[in-house]
């Protein structure tokens, strides 16, 4: 009996007397030794009562220290009994509505007390001794305590641990349990406490997860040297059990193997939401520690147990990723390579998968992660600075590491065999990382665009549909050259199978940001230039257009939603309204679309044809001034496929045209005047600012005006309210200017009449332009209706010369109009060619006749070429005429003469046609169509004799026939 009490030992080194002052001589500690045994008071031979029995235990163990295995294994009933107590009585109350009183075994108090006194005084005097034995003692208690009464009503789930730490913290003997373990741990931290953490982790093992409540107090009591510890004696039992990479590819293999490695991956992950910081350090601590020369035997598989810990925990995963690859520098990278060098193949092998793995498995700096592989994998350059070049066993290493990441991620991606879709956190992290991954697919660096390309289509399509559009709108607005761009054609090619909608939703996703206003200019007019580019790509590589090709679909996706890019086509910067015209020139113009919106198309390219025009005209750099002359045949493309559509896109193109070439805005650019600007009658300008008495002016200026009397002499001094009218300014552009522009205007105008088959003016023009006869009448209807808008085209037969007098106002007004504006001649002539589209501009050839009648019958000079204005405006009237077939050949030619006439005799001739034009009313019907020729043409024969039209111009002919007998022969019948 006595053997089974005493157990020797260096612990029996405390006198009782320094326990105690109550000390017992022999023949009573035989007695409380023998009632110790027995259990039965060896005075009256009654049962010890637990308490009486407890502190039979406590005296002997006060006494004889060396007894202590026994007393401490009485000591486990003793808190048993108390905390099976507490539970029941916990259980009552719960039960009665939780109106009992104070919980606890209050008979048993005090001897957990004196337990408790007894024990700390222990590891007070002689803590190497007694603390590792009173640490295990404990700790173990706990869990077996924890453990029994885990399924107890009262006691909480072990997921609710902080109301399982309350609950068994609100308990004497579980809270005594704790502080004894507490003060161990705290006696033995300076010197050596693995031994105490041994115990946590043992324990750990055995009762977890109801034992978790202890290691979250112990951990927050001592956060550092916890961790410090668990790390330590964790990967002590690691090297002790000789673990391999394939066990840590099977976390459950491992747990088998190293009992312990489920405790640690356990207290960690129960520390790391206070003390994440604390952990990181001291995981990236035995990182480093391991790789220095001075490093102990079992240090040498630190990495490893690291990995095995990422395996198992995520958390921890993520707790010390960031940091870990910032600390990867290069020799970084070749010590750890002389690590693994020793290893086997095989081992190398798995290990590498094994980071695949926990690659996969990443959700914190997944993008870090790969740009680290991605920059050390790729091949070393020739200027690499001499130390920061890595080994080439780590360049294929990690190379390697990148062609598995990708087939993995494939099979889990594709989900090949499995109808559950896989989680993929790395996956899940990057997208975030989108633009990021097409910027550096777009750098187009060797292996690096490849690698970053082919996980581009794994995240589209493990994250479809939001990260393909995403990546595919990234790329159309980043690619910088058609090489680039063709990575975002593959990647198109990559997702078609499975993505059906593609396109159409990058296309509205690029457009629902240029409504954002979301991208800068560059790259808006990169995203319209790379979008114009795929639309023709097809037709660049010259192949057979293929219904699922990513230029066709493109083509079709934005030609249905022109009317949303057509207001860039008015956009501030040039570049941006540029490359939109560029993109609208060259889309497919759909069948089927809402007249608004197809009017609000041709609005916006007739304005940005007149920007483009402004823009050139501002421009001095040749460079500037060529991307004008772009952006002016891209209008002039657009324009011209617009008004091929139908009929009234045809008219609504050439009316738009024609009245934002008379704009106020835009006259200038032709060479015309703004009355506004050139005689100083601003909008701006108010009738109450207005200073000058009109008053004064007639006063001053009435005997100096010389009123004839004719109807034909009218003068216009000024405007009533505004005053004399300053003097005239001349234009702000220079005449070559002009020329261009108006030559450009021309051909956009041209085009559109003749369906887009006009020379363009690089090349050599036809004789004959075959205008559309109904293209000119268009012309012909707008022209009058902004020349003389009073008026309609229904006034065709000419009345007699005399009618003039009753139209003085009207055609003054008409010869203002051209005065002011050259570009109606060349509109004129335009509609001339278009037979018989003139007739329709029967009321202005009569007003603008009747003004240079008046004009050449009131002038005194001796040649008409001392009024240069009216005689260009006469020869230009008459050609028109005569090519547009309203006079005979004869008559038509009379403009070759007039700069060798007097007026008077100018004013004879025309006064012939305008007696012609009365007899011979320019009507439609009179024209018949040859289908040979394509062309309207006027039979005159059916006209009558014209030889009394042509005596007035025989006798001139005669009368100067020392100047003008050369060419006499153009005028014969």
């Amino acid at each position: 009996m006595m053997s089974a009490v005493f157990d020797g030992g260096s612990v029996a080194t405390v006198q009782p007397q320094q326990l105690s002052s109550n000390s017992i001589g022999p023949q009573e500690l035989a007695q409380e030794i023998k009632a110790f045994i027995t259990g039965v008071d060896p005075l009256h031979g009654n049962k010890l009562t637990v308490k009486d029995h407890a502190k039979c235990a406590i005296l002997l163990l006060r006494s004889v220290p060396a007894c202590r295995g026994a007393v401490l294994e009485h000591l486990r009933s003793v808190f048993d009994e108390y905390v099976g107590g507490y539970v029941v009585e916990l259980d009552c109350e719960q039960a009665n509505g939780g109106g009992g009183g104070s919980i606890g075994i209050p008979a048993l108090d005090d001897v957990i007390q004196e337990i408790h006194n007894v024990l700390s005084e222990f590891v007070r005097i002689n803590p190497k001794a007694w603390a590792p034995l009173l640490s295990a003692w404990s700790i173990d208690l706990m869990g077996q305590l924890s453990s029994k009464y885990a399924g107890r009503h009262g006691v909480p789930h072990a997921a609710s641990l902080n109301e399982l730490l309350q609950l068994w913290m609100s308990c004497m003997a579980t809270r005594t349990l704790m502080e004894i373990y507490i003060q161990c741990l705290s006696s033995m931290i300076s010197t050596c406490p693995d031994a105490c953490v041994d115990a946590l982790l043992n324990t750990s093992v055995q009762h977890s997860p109801h034992f978790d409540w202890v290691v979250a107090h112990i951990g927050s009591s001592f956060p550092n040297t916890i961790i410090s510890r668990v790390l330590s004696c964790g990967l002590k039992d690691f090297c002790a059990h000789g673990a391999t990479p394939v066990d840590m590819l099977f976390p459950t293999a491992a747990d088998k193997r190293i009992p312990k490695i489920a405790s640690v991956v356990g207290i960690l992950g129960h520390l790391a939401s206070r003390h994440a910081d604390s952990i990181k350090q001291e995981l990236l601590k035995m990182f480093h520690e391991s790789l220095g020369s001075s490093r102990e035997p079992h240090q040498k598989a630190t990495v490893p147990f690291l990995l095995q810990l990422a395996v198992m925990s995520p958390a921890l995963l993520g707790t010390i990723t960031v940091e870990l690859i910032d600390s990867l520098k290069p020799p970084v990278l070749n010590q750890l390579q002389q690590l693994f060098s020793t290893m086997s193949r095989e081992d190398l092998e798995n290990m590498v998968s094994l980071i695949v793995h926990l690659i996969c498995q990443t959700s914190v700096g997944a993008y870090r992660i790969l740009q680290f592989l991605v920059n050390t994998a790729m091949p070393a350059s020739v200027i690499t600075t001499p130390g920061l070049s890595v080994h080439d066993s780590v360049r294929e290493a990690c190379d390697r590491i990148i062609q598995l990441l990708l087939l993995n991620l494939q099979k889990l991606v594709y989900n090949l065999g499995d109808p559950s879709p896989a989680v993929i956190p790395f996956l899940d992290e990057l997208k975030g990382q989108v633009r990021e991954l097409c910027m550096e697919t777009l750098r187009l660096e060797r292996k690096r665009y490849l690698w970053q390309h082919q996980l581009l289509g794994l995240l589209s399509v493990y994250s479809s549909p939001s990260c393909a559009t995403d990546a595919l709108c990234y790329m159309l607005t980043l690619a910088k050259s058609q090489e680039e761009l063709s990575l975002a054609a593959q990647l198109h090619a990559v997702l078609s199978s499975s993505m059906t909608k593609l396109i159409p939703d990058t296309v509205k996703k690029c457009i629902a940001q240029i409504h954002a206003q979301s991208l800068s200019d560059q790259h808006l007019v990169q995203l319209l230039s790379n979008l114009a580019m795929l639309v023709q790509w097809d037709k660049q590589e010259q192949i057979k257009e293929d219904p699922a090709s990513v230029s066709v679909q493109v083509s079709r996706v934005v030609s249905c939603h022109l009317h949303e890019f057509s207001p860039l086509l008015l956009y501030d910067n040039p570049l941006v309204s540029e490359a939109a015209a560029s993109l609208l020139s060259v889309a497919c113009l759909p069948k089927a679309i809402c007249p608004a919106h197809l009017l609000n198309i041709i609005r916006a390219a007739v304005g940005h044809f007149f920007l483009s025009l402004h823009g050139k005209m501002k421009e001095n750099d040749n460079l500037e001034s060529s991307r004008s002359i772009r952006a002016i045949g891209y209008s002039i493309t657009l324009l011209s496929r617009l008004s091929s559509m139908s009929s009234l896109t045809l008219k609504a193109v050439l009316q738009q045209l024609v009245e934002g070439a008379l704009h106020r805005r835009n006259v200038e650019m032709f060479g015309g005047k703004d009355d506004n600007l050139t005689y100083g009658y601003g909008d701006e300008t108010s009738l109450e600012d207005m200073k000058t008495s009109l008053l004064d002016i007639n006063c001053t200026f009435g005997t100096a005006v010389n009123f004839s009397g004719s109807v034909w002499s009218v003068f216009h001094a000024g405007v009533i309210g505004r005053g004399l009218k300053p003097a005239q300014v001349s234009s702000n552009y220079e005449q070559s200017v002009v020329l261009y522009n108006i030559n450009y205007f021309m051909n956009v105008v041209t085009q559109c009449c003749t369906g887009g088959k006009y020379a363009s003016l690089e090349e050599s023009q036809p004789s004959i332009v075959p205008i559309n006869p109904e293209a000119a009448k268009m012309v012909a209807v707008v022209l009058v209706e902004n020349v003389c808008p009073d008026m309609s085209n229904s006034e065709l037969p000419w009345p007699p010369e005399e009618h003039t007098k009753t139209t003085v106002e009207r055609d003054i007004l008409i010869r203002k109009h051209f005065e002011d504006n050259p570009l109606l001649f060349q509109l004129l002539s335009l509609v001339a060619t278009g037979r018989p589209a003139l007739c329709y501009c029967s009321v202005v050839l009569r007003g603008l006749l009747a003004t240079l009648l008046a004009h050449w019958e009131s002038s005194r000079e001796t040649l008409a070429s001392s009024s240069p204005w009216q005689l260009q405006a006469s020869c230009a009237l008459i050609a028109c005429m005569g090519e547009g077939q309203l006079l005979p050949p004869v008559l038509s030619n009379i403009h070759e003469i007039f700069h060798y006439l007097t007026p008077f005799e100018v004013h004879l001739l025309l006064l012939s046609v305008w007696e012609y034009m009365k007899d011979n009313s320019p009507l439609p019907q009179k024209f018949t169509f040859s289908a040979e020729k394509g062309l309207f043409y006027r039979d005159f024969s059916r006209d009558g004799d014209i030889s009394k039209y042509l005596s007035v111009l025989y006798s001139i002919l005669h009368r100067n026939i020392d100047r003008l007998g050369h060419l006499c022969g153009r005028f014969q019948l």
